[in-house]
């Protein structure tokens, strides 16, 4: 998966969020984001990460072998 890919699965789920992507192997396949969107705000980082794992429609583990996720609400 392209780092392009998962930004836009993202934003199309999560409109407002700010990602940041980076390419942890050179792999195409192990990658850290950083998601910083309001509707973040007062919900657990927990429930932060489902809502960003839910975004990649099932990527995960498959398409996208790693993702190290960051999440927050904007300061």
């Amino acid at each position: 998966m392209q780092p392009a890919e998962i930004e836009a699965l993202i934003k199309a789920a999560i409109p407002d969020a700010m990602v940041t992507i980076e390419d942890l192997a050179g792999d195409g396949d192990h990658y850290a984001a950083t998601v910083i969107s309001e509707s973040f705000r007062g919900i657990s980082r927990v429930k932060q990460h489902q809502i960003v794992y839910a975004a990649l429609q099932g990527r995960m583990g498959g398409v996208l072998h790693a993702l190290a996720l960051q999440t927050a609400a904007p300061e």
